[in-house]
């Protein structure tokens, strides 16, 4: 923290230094990761898979720290007492490309249809709109501690969010298909780099 983000106005608390609306922003997140926790509570009795298991717990426990961090950083409005940690998956990164046959989904009929690739579904589903959530919240906040907090926090989500895809594609529940090769081809090769200076035009305010 640098001392200009160590500024707030004369006689006003540390923790008051917050905006109306990242007020109702941080109310919104943390009650969201909440839910997130409960879920993911719930969602354990219904796991088979002791990997799946183990990637929920790890997540869980990342998510419960991420929570108390937040809480402590938005209620003082000064540097939290644990900082924010770095989420690692323990898993490779190797995808599975193309589409093999499967059977077409479908509603469960009752809670003992209830299996891992759709807990995994779920969990996923949660753990990216936390993310598109964080970063809102993030960029309209505009106490300085809360906001590096928040936006520190996003790559941990998508960390979490890419281990989940992984699991999920190694078990064949994410299948990822590809386009013909003259398509990604043509389609890599979409794009090139600029080339030189651009030649920006004059401000209008200039003399």
């Amino acid at each position: 923290m640098n001392q200009q983000q160590n500024q707030q106005p004369q006689g006003m608390p540390q923790q008051m230094i917050h905006g109306g609306h990242e007020m109702f922003d941080l109310h919104e997140m943390l009650a969201g990761i909440i839910n997130v926790l409960d879920q993911y509570m719930m969602f354990r009795q219904y796991v088979q898979d002791q990997k799946l298991c183990d990637i929920l717990d790890r997540q869980y426990q990342f998510i419960e720290q991420q929570y108390n961090t937040t809480v402590d950083a938005f209620s003082t409005g000064s540097d939290p007492a644990v900082p924010t940690q770095r989420y690692q998956m323990n898993q490779s990164n190797e995808v599975v490309y193309g589409i093999k046959p499967s059977q077409p989904k479908k509603p469960n009929r009752s809670l003992a249809d209830i299996k891992d690739q759709g807990i995994s579904g779920h969990m996923l589903g949660l753990i990216k709109s936390t993310a598109s959530l964080l970063s809102m919240t993030a960029v309209e906040a505009t106490n300085p501690v809360v906001r590096r907090v928040l936006a520190d926090s996003v790559p941990n989500y998508i960390e979490m969010a890419y281990e989940i895809f992984l699991y999920q594609n190694k078990n064949g529940y994410y299948q990822v298909p590809q386009l013909a090769q003259q398509d990604m081809t043509a389609m890599l090769n979409g794009f090139t780099k600029a080339q030189g200076p651009a030649q920006m035009p004059q401000n209008k305010m200039q003399h």
